[in-house]
This record gives structure tokens, C-alpha cells and sequence, in this order.
């Protein structure tokens, strides 16, 4: 008997270990992150952080990716919890059209919209390239493959008339880019992100930079076609030596949480977000201007049953999955 309740008393111990070590575990909340350089990297690394330090509760890393298309797909798949992708993008993968024709995917939904990013062609400013018709023969980036900067540079591309039998196009992310535009081996790159774009910046202590901008034409074909286009300007002096606005076109920077994280952590993460925006704005070049309504606003999917809890709160009723 005693040999059964000694049994029975050290199972109960076990169980307890057990569930105490469970409870008190933190499992890393992945963020899908983008190229080093661009604005998602440093977005994630700073929320990541500022959750990190204000939430012991929560542990988020930050993981780099390809970019927009790259995370929705980990997204998709449980290999990330959170995300950012472009507003384009994330139309095509729900509705299976552009980069995901014939593939829709989903498992995802929306937390908020962050910032509206610049379609970005830059170029040495010693070059002769100083328009869009200038690219005809020249070697181009087009950003990493299966990114959201990819997709908007074909496009670009595309209506600008210019096509594979006029352009070479190569697909580097945005520091190899760079790197690659100093050495000569390419002779303009695009980059779809925030301004100003650190990658940009810390190009020109290397090399001075020109910006190539949409003409008007350009533009209202891009407007006409894609309804996730808005236009863009970018002011003068966003980057050393850049003294003339340009003119180009921008797409909304959303984030994103896989279905399966709980209501309860999604309004959490939500609400930091908010809590947080003063300090995400001061470690970030871009000016977000994070605010509930403006983060409401141009999402074509629907937000994450967290995130609309949190909102409710506010007095703002989204659309949940």
C-alpha cells in the first residue's frame, strides 16, 4: 500500500513539474522580416525588441525572408506568426492572381496597416540614366525573387514598355544591389519599402545617387490598372544630395498574424503596437504617422478577431475572418 501511494505521490509531483515547466515556457513568436536594409528588417527587429523588454510574457524573434510573396507563403504554412507583406501582394495571394495565378493561399489575416511604401529606382548620378526610357539596354535589379519589389518593378516595367528584349533584369536583394551598383556589374536597382530606406542612405556615403522618377504616363497606367497603387511623392533630401522631389507610386506595408495565435495574444501584440508607436517612430527613418484609424483603413482582407478586439475597444469596427 505504502509502495502504491509513494507511486501514486511521485506521479502527481511529476505531473505538476511537468505542468509548471509548460506554463511557465516561452515559445518564440517568429516574425517574418524581409532583406536586411529595408524597412521590414528594421520594423521587426525594433517591435521584436520593444515587446521583448515591455512583455515578458511574449518572446519575438525576428527572421529574415526574401520579402513580401516569401512571407505569405511561411505564413501560410506555419513556419512564421507574424508578418509583413505589401497590400498587393496579399490581394493576389488570397484571390490566386499575379505572383500566386492558380495558387491562393491563406491561414492569415490582418493586424493593421502600417506605412505607405515607395516604388524606388536609383542609379549612379554620374550615369546618363536620368529617365525610364534611359534603362533601354541597361543591366537592372529587380529585387530577390518572390518579393513584393520584384512584382512591382515588372510592373513598372511593363507599362513603361520596357521588356525582356530591352532590359537585362537580375534579382539581388537590396545590399547586393547596392553593392553591385558601386562595382558596375548593374546599372539601377528597385526597391519597394518605406522612406528613407537605410539601404539607400548608406549607399550614399559610398557613391552619390540620382533617383529616377514615373512620368505621367507611366503612372496613370499603373494607377488605372492596379488598385492597390497610389500615388507617391517623394520630397527632396529624403537622401543625401537628392535635391528634387520625385515622383512615383507607393503600396500599403500591412501586418499580418497566422490564424492559429490566440485572440488574447493577438490583441496584446496589437495593442503594444500602438502603445509602442512614439518609439517605433523614433528607432525607423520612415514617418509612420501610426494611428487606429489610419491603420484601419485600405486592408482588403479581413483583420484578425485580436486585432478587431482591440479596435472595438476604440470605438473602430473592422471586418473580422
Amino acid at each position: 500500500m505504502k509502495k502504491k501511494t509513494a507511486l501514486f505521490l511521485c506521479l502527481i509531483l511529476l505531473i505538476s513539474t511537468i505542468g509548471t515547466g509548460c506554463s511557465s515556457k516561452k515559445d518564440a513568436i517568429r516574425f517574418g522580416a524581409a532583406d536586411i536594409g529595408g524597412i521590414y528588417y528594421t520594423f521587426a527587429n525594433a517591435y521584436a525588441g520593444l515587446v521583448n523588454n515591455d512583455a515578458p510574457d511574449y518572446s519575438i524573434e525576428a527572421k529574415k525572408t526574401a520579402g513580401s510573396a516569401a512571407n505569405l507563403r511561411l505564413l501560410a504554412d506555419g513556419y512564421i506568426d507574424l508578418c509583413i507583406a505589401q497590400n498587393d501582394m496579399i490581394d493576389d495571394a488570397v484571390n490566386g492572381t499575379g505572383t500566386f495565378v492558380g495558387k491562393s493561399i491563406s491561414g492569415y489575416s490582418a493586424i493593421a496597416s502600417l506605412y505607405p511604401e515607395a516604388c524606388q529606382i536609383i542609379v549612379k548620378k554620374d550615369s546618363n540614366i536620368k529617365s525610364l526610357d534611359d534603362l533601354t539596354g541597361k543591366t537592372i535589379s529587380i529585387g530577390a525573387s518572390d518579393s513584393g519589389t520584384e512584382r512591382n518593378a515588372k510592373q513598372i516595367l511593363e507599362v513603361a514598355g520596357l521588356n525582356n528584349d530591352l532590359v537585362k533584369t537580375t534579382n539581388l536583394d537590396y545590399i547586393d544591389a547596392a553593392e553591385s551598383l558601386v562595382s558596375g556589374e548593374i546599372d539601377a536597382f528597385f526597391v519597394t519599402a518605406g522612406i528613407q530606406t537605410t539601404v539607400i542612405e548608406e549607399l550614399t556615403r559610398t557613391c552619390d545617387i540620382r533617383l529616377i522618377g514615373l512620368n505621367d504616363s507611366c503612372k496613370n497606367k499603373l494607377l488605372s490598372a492596379y488598385s492597390y497603387y497610389s500615388d507617391f511623392t517623394i520630397p527632396a533630401n529624403t537622401y543625401s544630395g537628392q535635391t528634387e522631389d520625385v515622383s512615383t507610386v507607393c503600396v500599403q506595408a500591412v501586418m499580418l498574424a497566422d490564424n492559429d495565435l490566440s485572440k488574447d495574444t493577438v490583441e496584446d501584440l496589437t495593442r503594444l503596437l500602438f502603445e509602442h508607436a512614439n518609439d517605433l517612430q523614433y528607432s525607423l527613418s520612415i514617418d509612420m504617422q501610426l494611428n487606429e484609424q489610419a491603420a484601419t483603413k485600405g486592408i482588403t482582407i479581413p483583420f484578425h478577431k485580436g486585432a478587431a478586439a482591440y479596435y472595438k475597444e476604440k470605438g473602430i469596427t473592422v471586418d473580422v475572418r
